[in-house]
């Protein structure tokens, strides 16, 4: 039971909660990336090339199948530039999100602190300046 207790204090450590969250949203972030890389980004670089960036390929090799059909081998390498497009936007947007994210503990940290406590010596002066003073 002691381990069980153990495993619920992990998991709901602020931290784990922060990083699940963070995974949700990075996988529902991808999927608009990829959307976007599909939609968009491909077809203009296919409008520069007269092909959809997707279909880039090179045949490897052409060989019979057991059931005597042709068959073609294709090295896809449309579909890793796809990928990497992809990877390269989500990198860029994280990085963003990361240095905004530093440049607002900066602001924390830089704030001017209060002036500070006085000593225990400061206080004791101070009591008794005070009660010169009646």
């Amino acid at each position: 039971m002691g381990m069980l207790k153990e495993f619920k204090e992990f998991a709901m450590k602020g931290n784990l909660v922060d990083i699940a969250v963070g995974f949700v949203m990075g996988a529902a972030f991808k999927e608009v990336v990829t959307t976007f890389t599909g939609g968009i980004v491909s077809p203009l670089i296919g409008l520069l090339f007269n092909t959809d960036m997707k279909e880039w390929k090179l045949l490897l090799k052409e060989t019979a199948g057991p059931d005597g059909k042709m068959k073609q081998i294709f090295l896809e390498y449309g579909t890793f530039l796809t990928a990497l497009v992809d990877f390269i936007i989500i990198a860029f947007v994280m990085f963003l999100f990361v240095k905004a994210i530093n440049n607002m503990k900066k602001k924390d940290e830089e704030a001017p602190a209060g002036p500070p406590e006085p000593s225990n010596e400061e206080k004791l002066l101070t009591e008794i300046r005070d009660l010169l003073k009646k």
